[in-house]
């Protein structure tokens, strides 16, 4: 094998190989700041009190992108 092959698989293997380090460090960095966030901000139940909009509200915010996309000259 000619040395130029030879410092080119070096250099092949040592960048993959730093490519690989920093995702892994990435992945777990990532992992433990989730883990860090879900115990700091509570999740919510599923019998939360959610203030859903009301009807008429639906309608009203209908009705105002009605008139701005009929301003704007869209369909």
């Amino acid at each position: 094998m000619t040395p130029l092959i030879a410092a080119g698989l070096e250099l092949m293997l040592v960048g993959m190989g730093t490519v690989f380090f920093f995702l892994t460090l990435l992945v777990l960095a990532t992992t433990v700041m989730s883990r860090l966030a879900s115990r700091i901000v509570p999740t919510l139940d599923s019998d939360a009190n959610i203030d859903l909009p009301t009807d008429e509200e639906v309608a009203a915010i209908s009705i105002a992108v009605t008139k701005y996309r009929q301003s704007r000259g869209d369909t």
